[in-house]
């Protein structure tokens, strides 16, 4: 990832196509602001340049569309390929982000069901996407232990 000035905030949520909200970053800052994820998370987009932003996004979504296809397949959340790809998921975090331990996907699986802002973002993808996600990532963590 190569270095370039800071995005402004317009700049950060074009690629991702939607706006950025102060005060979910408020939010997000007051719940994990302390913690180690937040401060390699914001270690390391602050690198980001708009390619960068643009190639997350992609590979999220084509992420999204594969766990949906999953899903429409009628693949139990807890077979094989869902796990899989909730091990894809957790992997694209740890590689963008921080290093998502299976507790913090697990804690993070909870968050896209029971805040319905995460649960929006998924089922756009596919309605039941949310929670279909959260099954196979708490079957993903059982896997590994």
């Amino acid at each position: 990832m190569s270095r370039q000035p800071d995005p402004t905030t317009e700049e950060h949520a074009e690629p991702l196509g939607t706006p950025v909200h102060d005060e979910y970053a408020a939010e997000a800052e007051e719940r994990w602001g302390d913690t180690q994820a937040w401060a390699e998370s914001a270690r390391r987009t602050s690198t980001y340049t708009k390619e960068d932003w643009q190639r997350h996004e992609a590979e999220a979504a084509a992420l999204s569309a594969r766990l949906a296809d999953a899903m429409h397949a009628g693949v139990p959340a807890d077979g094989d390929l869902a796990m899989d790809l909730a091990e894809e998921h957790r992997a694209h975090l740890s590689r963008w982000f921080y290093d998502c331990t299976y507790d913090l996907h697990r804690g993070l699986a909870e968050l896209y069901v029971s805040d319905p802002r995460f649960t929006a973002a998924f089922d756009r993808t596919s309605p039941g996407l949310a929670a279909y996600l959260r099954s196979a990532i708490l079957a993903n963590a059982t896997r590994q232990s």
